[in-house]
């Protein structure tokens, strides 16, 4: 597929009854590229007729989660709950036209009508004993019961469409039954809304999940009877846990601002998340801008992808050593701030410099830069390994040399090496117990440019302490 409908219009309807999760990020990410590529909109609908369930909190989030992820969208966010008058009018229409009716069964008989079609062996679902047909009778309404609303669904031949992720997908329409539209409280259903929306809102590529495969078939026969346009439909494949199982809200998944708190760049879960069953070749690493100029909706894989959290640490360490040294101060000084550690930006711009190219995440770099704000503790090891006897002098002797300094890189290094010369060493014979005993650990940058991001009288210190 790389001819679109024009004008292209996609859009993501998360339910507000929990977090934005990593499979409805991936596909407001693959419905924004979509859009964006062929110069197309891309709107953001809330589906919050789960009244019950949802909350504003969640959609906080999920708008939170969209932000950080750069997918903007055109239009939104629309809530369904605010559209209630648009859906009776269509629902009226339908009753009118006798393309939908109302259903009195109880839940008490709607179990025991399956409970019958089990103990038969048969396929369960609803029986239509309230269905209107030429010359039936239908029961006697009961009083004070509220109805449902259900769709008239067609008793015979096909539905097909050409997925665009799966390709031709075929359900007969005795496989699926008369499907409630509205609810006893008056509120409709989510299939019945989602089809009101997208024809109201002109969409004309509609992605989602694989779970929504089995809906598409009511929501074809749906726009057909309202004489609506049918959009193109795709259903991308699952995302799989690092063990193998579906990632979703209740197993395992956590929400995508998660990720932002855990130190990921909102560059680099984009990048990563645009991977999970779709690809360019072998392209691993790309822009924003070369994921839009590419996203033609070709190359979508059928099979289930899979979440591998050491990949993601791979592509974020990649584009913490592009990012600009003054965002990263930024971004750290947030995760420092969360330890009760407040540092200036200019500071904290030079120290993610040096050690960004060592970090995967944001976390991992204010784990670096907390040693400057910090007391640090040694490991029992590093020092019985580094500050042996042999070198203590010249540690007494290098914290003299740094008193009296202009405290550079430069001078640092002068220092050093002039110390290890006076004591007869080698420099890591003195650059391990220095790193040790100021950093508290042994592996750093150069040692020179670390200690020349400390306030001086902290380096002295910690080195009299040997």
């Amino acid at each position: 597929m790389s001819q679109a409908i024009t004008p292209v219009r996609t859009r993501i309807a998360p339910s507000p009854t929990g977090f934005l999760h990593l499979g409805t990020a991936r596909t407001a990410l693959f419905s924004w590229a979509y859009a964006r590529h062929f110069g197309g909109q891309f709107v953001l609908r809330i589906e919050d007729t789960d009244v019950a369930r949802s909350s504003q909190d969640s959609v906080d989030q999920i708008i939170a989660s969209m932000n950080w992820l750069g997918l903007t969208y055109d239009e939104g966010p629309i809530y369904q709950m605010q559209r209630l008058d648009r859906y009776k009018q269509v629902v009226e229409q339908m009753l009118e036209e006798g393309k939908a009716y109302r259903c009195y069964c109880s839940p008490e008989e709607l179990e025991a009508m399956r409970e019958g079609q089990r103990a038969r062996g048969e396929k369960t679902g609803y029986d239509g004993r309230w269905r209107p047909e030429p010359g039936k009778v239908l029961p006697p309404v009961p009083s004070g019961v509220e109805p449902v609303i259900r769709f008239k669904n067609p008793p015979e031949g096909d539905v097909t469409w050409d997925d665009l992720v799966k390709g031709p997908i075929t359900i007969n329409n005795r496989e699926i039954d008369d499907l409630i539209i509205v609810r006893p409280d008056g509120v409709p259903t989510y299939n019945f809304c989602v089809v009101v929306d997208d024809w109201d809102m002109k969409i004309s590529h509609v992605f989602r999940g694989d779970e929504h495969v089995n809906n598409t078939p009511w929501q074809i026969n749906i726009f057909q009877a309202l004489g609506a346009p049918l959009p193109k439909f795709g259903h991308f494949p699952i995302i799989l846990g690092d063990d193998g199982l579906k990632l979703s809200k209740r197993r395992g998944a956590v929400s995508v601002t998660n990720y932002e708190e855990l130190g990921y760049l909102p560059e680099a879960m984009l990048n990563y998340l645009s991977r999970l069953g779709w690809s360019h070749g072998d392209d691993e690493l790309y822009s924003r801008e070369q994921l839009v100029s590419w996203f033609d909706g070709t190359h979508l894989t059928k099979s289930p992808a899979q979440w591998d959290p050491a990949k993601l640490a791979w592509v974020n360490s990649h584009y913490m050593k592009q990012a600009d040294d003054a965002q990263l101060a930024q971004l750290v000084r947030v995760q420092l701030a969360k330890r009760g550690i407040h540092a200036e930006l200019p500071t904290l711009q030079a120290m993610a410099a040096l050690f960004k190219d060592r970090c995967a995440t944001t976390v991992a770099l204010a784990d670096w830069l907390a040693m400057y704000f910090e007391p640090v503790t040694p490991s029992e090891q590093d020092l019985a390994t580094h500050v042996t006897e042999v070198v203590k002098p010249a540690l007494i002797t290098l914290a003299e040399k740094f008193a009296d300094i202009e405290w550079t890189k430069a001078a640092i290094a002068t220092a050093i090496k002039e110390t290890i010369a006076t004591h007869g060493l080698k420099m890591p014979q003195l650059a391990m117990p220095v790193r040790a005993l100021v950093c508290g650990r042994v592996q750093t940058p150069s040692v020179d440019a670390v200690l020349a991001l400390f306030d001086k009288e902290i380096v002295m210190k910690r080195l009299r302490n040997a």
